[in-house]
């Protein structure tokens, strides 16, 4: 069995459609996408009385015509930016109602999870590939029913799924808390007992994929920038602080139950491997804003993970 993994692209359509083609590039039989799918800003955009599109983006003004606009929404999108055009009036009320901006993100993320439905549907179709797609911390709650809609893509969060049939896997988004509370949080303690729970329904753990998007801690895959009161990296001689920001709920869980393979994200700054006891341990990283698929492409036999190679395009 080939399994291809990404994580982490946050609402970025090109790194969606490339994580889709996987499967006949690398001759995958099995995709699976690990969490934070969704974007994390609304690009306003205003139409003026003369046909043209204005919009901010790092701090710049630009400014397209009707016939450049396509273009333009296209590379928003594949920089994971969800567009919206707005009036005036409707822009100014973003600025001044938060509950206003968070009714439209969601609105504005379900309907990039449905396109990505059904992208990934039509094609998938006919190929026997298995597509497993799951939230992360993230990701609003509200895409929870599209993504479990049925078809050919699986929501395996928080259950057993069996990979070709034969290979366990179990699956969890949710984290310990972060600086940016986000939508699936908890605390150490509420996170073991919550993968616990699903660790102890896995049959054969040196046979199983555990698919939880936060890493364990302080295994080298989850080092990220340390912040300040104000949210900045803290800058020393020789670069920005880092320090393990995993989850010792993770690494414990790995270590009690032994899996084979365990698919990691969330910090995307920590690309690489780590073994925790028999267990290979893999995040990937992330470079969404830039357009580009980080991913493992992961090769199973019968005596367990047989190779890998973590890939980028």
């Amino acid at each position: 069995m080939r399994i291809f993994f990404a994580t982490d692209i946050h609402g970025s359509d090109v790194c969606f459609r490339k994580f889709i083609n996987a499967a006949k590039f690398y001759k995958a039989d099995v995709l699976i996408l690990g969490g934070d799918i969704t974007g994390k800003l609304i690009m306003p955009i205003q139409r003026d009385a003369g046909g043209n599109y204005t919009f901010r983006r790092h701090g710049e003004e630009y400014s397209v015509s009707e016939e450049e606009f396509p273009q333009a929404q296209k590379q928003l999108r594949d920089a994971g930016y969800y567009t919206a055009v707005l009036s005036r009036e409707e822009i100014d009320l973003l600025a001044s109602d938060q509950q206003r901006v968070e009714a439209l993100f969601e609105k504005l993320a379900c309907d990039s999870i449905t396109r990505w439905m059904d992208l990934a549907e039509e094609r998938l179709q006919g190929s026997g590939v298995e597509c497993y797609i799951s939230p992360g911390n993230d990701d609003p709650l509200a895409i929870d029913t599209i993504l479990s809609r049925g078809g050919l893509v699986v929501n395996p969060e928080e259950r057993v799924v069996l990979l070709r049939g034969e290979w366990e896997m179990i699956s969890c988004g949710t984290t310990n808390i972060t600086p940016w509370h986000s939508p699936r949080e908890e605390s150490e303690e509420q996170l073991e007992a919550r993968l616990d729970q699903l660790a102890r329904q896995v049959k054969n753990q040196a046979r199983a994929v555990y698919n939880i998007h936060v890493p364990p801690y302080n295994t080298g895959i989850d080092r990220a920038p340390k912040l300040d009161g104000n949210l900045k990296p803290i800058i020393i001689p020789g670069g920005v602080q880092q320090i393990p920001v995993g989850s010792t709920a993770t690494s414990n869980v790995i270590k009690r139950y032994q899996p084979m393979l365990a698919l990691h994200g969330h910090v995307h700054e920590s690309k690489g491997k780590a073994r925790l006891g028999r267990t290979l341990c893999i995040n990937p990283g992330s470079e969404y804003g830039e357009g580009v698929l980080r991913g493992a492409l992961v090769e199973i036999g019968k005596k367990g993970v047989e190779d890998f190679l973590l890939t980028s395009g």
